[in-house]
């Protein structure tokens, strides 16, 4: 298995995927070797289909858990082992179209106040203010610092785009004073070691957002992804256009911006009004 995970991991490289997206589509492949306890390329199509049948009949994963199972494995056989077996044509998962988690100003604060340790606090505020997906947090360098203009230049972001972000002058100070705290050369949010050639890690950020969210008593099954979601529906709220938020946020299609126009109920109280109006001519 350790020369066809080498081998996938190349190709995964090559074919321009992120290596949290290489890690997460390498583990697939290991998990259905452990289920039939043999060497991948040893597992025969008809294992394959059953296997997948199994995750949804018997082990009951979500449509999500599924779909990057699916991923994964589909590109293990079809591109590593240029296999074209009929079945990885057949399967499909269902996408789900729920909505994100989505906090309010006041309860971001009420999580913020609860982070106890300087570097994640400063990095969790960073990620609220700037929009920012936890990788993209943790990664942030001292020259990505833009000072004059007022930006954040966030490198090889999702798909491999670089963009520009917002640093609100709050953010700046917060960053300014922290990172004199260490004075890493690199990393604006440095890993325990010391001197530390590595940031800290998003699983130490995430470990310590959620004893924060419960500490705070907020209720929400929020992550550290809810504070891009909440940062992207407060600046909509705030009146912001929906073009400009799809530019910071990144995404690639304004398809995935618009879902934030379902998340915030101050976009819809002109709507409501109306709507009760012409009702109370039918029933007064």
């Amino acid at each position: 298995m350790n020369a066809l995970r080498a081998r996938m991991m190349e190709d995964l490289k090559l074919h321009g995927l992120s290596q949290n997206s290489r890690i997460i589509y390498v583990r697939a492949v290991r998990q259905l070797a452990e289920h039939y306890h043999k060497s991948p390329d040893q597992i025969t199509e008809e294992e394959l289909r059953q296997y997948f049948l199994s995750l949804s009949e018997d082990r009951k994963l979500s449509d999500s858990s599924r779909s990057v199972a699916l991923t994964g494995i589909r590109f293990f056989y079809t591109r590593t082992l240029q296999k074209q077996w009929r079945v990885l044509n057949l399967l499909r998962v269902r996408r789900e179209r729920k909505l994100p988690v989505v906090l309010t100003v006041e309860e971001v604060r009420r999580i913020l106040e609860k982070v106890h340790r300087q570097r994640i606090r400063v990095c969790l505020s960073t990620i609220y203010a700037c929009g920012l997906r936890i990788e993209e947090g943790v990664h942030l360098q001292v020259k990505d610092i833009d000072s004059k203009r007022g930006v954040l230049h966030i490198r090889h972001g999702k798909g491999g785009r670089d963009r520009y972000v917002p640093l609100p002058g709050v953010i700046l100070k917060m960053l300014r004073g922290y990172w004199a705290t260490h004075r890493n050369p690199i990393w604006l949010f440095p890993g325990d070691t010391n001197p530390s050639t590595n940031p800290v890690t998003s699983r130490a950020v995430r470990k310590a957002f959620d004893l924060a969210r419960r500490e705070s008593g907020v209720q929400k099954a929020a992550s550290v992804h809810t504070l891009r979601h909440s940062w992207a529906t407060h600046l909509l709220e705030a009146g912001v256009n929906l073009r400009v938020i799809q530019e910071y946020l990144g995404h690639a299609s304004p398809k995935s911006t618009a879902l934030y126009t379902h998340l915030t109920p101050k976009l819809t109280e002109g709507a409501n009004r109306a709507i009760d109006q012409m009702l109370e001519k039918l029933w007064p």
